[in-house]
C-alpha cells in the first residue's frame, strides 16, 4: 500500500514557475514509477509525465514537453514537478500516482494522491 500526499500547488500569472511535490508513505517507493496526472473542469484526467523507478526514464504529454520537468529523489519519499512558462491551459487539479509500471494511462497507476489545485491566471 502506498499513500501519496501533493503540495505546492496554488495561483500563478502566466509565464511563472510552480514546483509540485508528492510525498509517498512506505518503504517501497523506490520500487515504484510515478506520474502526474491533472484534470481541469469539465475534461477528463489527462497524463501530464511520468518516471520510472530509477529516474532513468520519464515521459511527457506533448502539451508540457519542454517546459514541466519530473524528477524523484527515493531518499526522501518524493516525486517533484517542476513547471514554468505556465498558461492558463495548464489550470487544473494536479494527481500524483503509483504503479508497478511506468505508463502514460491513468490505468497504469495502482495509487493516487487526493490532488492539489493549480491555477494560472492570465
Amino acid at each position: 500500500q502506498v499513500q501519496l500526499v501533493e503540495s505546492g500547488g496554488g495561483l500563478v500569472q502566466a509565464g511563472g514557475s510552480q514546483r509540485l511535490s508528492c510525498a509517498a508513505s512506505g518503504r517501497t517507493f523506490s520500487r515504484y514509477a510515478m506520474g502526474w496526472f491533472r484534470q481541469a473542469p469539465g475534461k477528463e484526467r489527462e497524463f501530464v509525465a511520468a518516471i520510472s523507478w530509477s529516474g532513468g526514464s520519464t515521459y511527457y504529454a506533448d502539451s508540457v514537453k519542454g517546459r514541466f520537468t519530473i524528477s524523484r529523489d527515493n531518499a526522501k519519499n518524493t516525486v517533484y514537478l517542476q513547471m514554468k512558462s505556465l498558461k492558463p491551459s495548464d489550470t487544473a487539479v494536479y494527481y500524483c500516482a503509483a504503479g508497478r509500471v511506468v505508463g502514460t494511462t491513468s490505468s497504469t497507476f495502482d495509487y493516487w494522491g487526493q490532488g492539489t489545485q493549480v491555477t494560472v491566471s492570465s
